[in-house]
């Protein structure tokens, strides 16, 4: 399991369609996003793709100015345990 989150800023005026490309891609889900061209997103690696694939490709979308990961977390044993109380 591999999960990533990334900030991406986009150009004001290509909103849409950043927003259109994002939604598209594989293992992508936008949390937020503001008026002035910000998303926040998660990326999750696919049976397709892997998430870190997927977050250097951010910067290739057109109208994209700017992607930024900002956390990253990774389980070889694709389960998640609790810590010990």
């Amino acid at each position: 399991m591999n999960i990533s989150s990334a900030v991406i800023h986009a150009l004001p005026d290509r909103i849409d369609a950043v927003r259109s490309h994002i939604a598209a891609l594989p293992g992508v889900e936008i949390h937020a996003e503001s008026a002035d061209g910000r998303f926040v997103i998660t990326v999750e690696d696919t049976r397709v793709t892997a998430a870190a694939d997927v977050v250097v490709g951010l910067h290739r979308l057109d109208g994209v100015l700017s992607a930024a990961m900002v956390y990253q977390f990774c389980d070889d044993n694709g389960t998640i345990e609790e810590a010990p109380k």
